[in-house]
């Protein structure tokens, strides 16, 4: 299994803002590479981001899509599932969202929901657990076998830290959003989500789709991290970018101009 914990960041502990954005800025050119690429040949892109409350999912999501064209780059965020969505076969609601040629699609939690939460919480029996675990990798391999470039990134934590993160949230209103009753039980829980992330593990690292664990107790170092391995993953990326003409407009610039009745504010 692929455990990140040095990444030729040069970093060990603490990294400042401008050192950060420093460092993703060559990253954000690479990752509008992989895009191009992307559409050039038609691959598809699936990238799966897994981790304990307050690791740093969304962070990390933003980090990769934020430069990239919202129509071809996709973030997926499914809720719980609805009355009829629960009565499916267990993958079928996710299976509408998977890319299509020259997309990315980055899952902000799951299928993996059921090792996790679900199991935990009691959301699920212990046989639905139990059978997911058998039938995610053979669910895997049918994405793999049909072209689809999955990778997998499991976010670590230290409860410490979580700790710190719920505070930060709990005080924090345009943060509050993100804290939830299921959140606050995880608190008391931190122990059994280690042992269902490792049951998780053991039965779904797969030669044709591992597992990279990243460290996130820093997140900023965590984002380079993770956004560096992906690109590792995906090195002959390079296609030629296409010229765009930009000839002089001609005349000088025209106003905005409204004959009716309605004007800007």
């Amino acid at each position: 299994m692929s455990k990140k914990t040095k990444h030729g960041d040069g970093t060990n502990g603490k990294i400042s803002k401008a050192d950060y954005l420093a460092q993703l800025e060559p990253l954000e050119l690479q990752l509008n590479d992989l895009a191009r690429w992307l559409q050039h040949t038609g691959k598809r892109l699936l990238v799966l981001i897994e981790g304990r409350d307050t690791a740093g999912k969304g962070g990390v999501i933003s980090a990769i899509a934020s430069t990239l064209n919202p129509r071809q780059c996709r973030t997926v965020a499914l809720p719980k599932p609805t009355e009829r969505e629960a009565t499916q076969w267990y993958f079928q609601r996710y299976v509408a969202h998977l890319p299509a040629a020259g997309e990315i699609v980055l899952f902000d939690r799951s299928w993996y929901n059921r090792a996790g939460v679900e199991r935990v919480m009691g959301y699920c029996s212990e046989a639905q657990a139990k059978a997911f675990l058998k039938q995610a990798p053979v669910f895997e391999k049918l994405l793999v076998d049909d072209g689809i470039l999955l990778l997998k990134y499991w976010l670590t934590v230290d409860q410490e830290r979580q700790e710190l993160r719920f505070a930060d949230r709990l005080a924090d209103p345009l943060k509050r959003w993100k804290l939830s009753p299921v959140d606050l039980q995880a608190r008391t829980r931190y122990a059994e989500y280690g042992h269902a992330r490792d049951l998780m593990l053991k039965a779904t690292h797969t030669a044709h789709a591992p597992w990279t664990l990243v460290d996130f107790n820093d997140q900023r170092i965590g984002r380079l991290r993770l956004i560096r391995d992906l690109l590792d993953r995906i090195p002959d990326r390079k296609v030629p970018e296409a010229k765009i003409e930009f000839p002089p407009l001609g005349h000088a610039p025209l106003l905005e101009r409204f004959d009716g009745p309605l004007k800007p504010i």
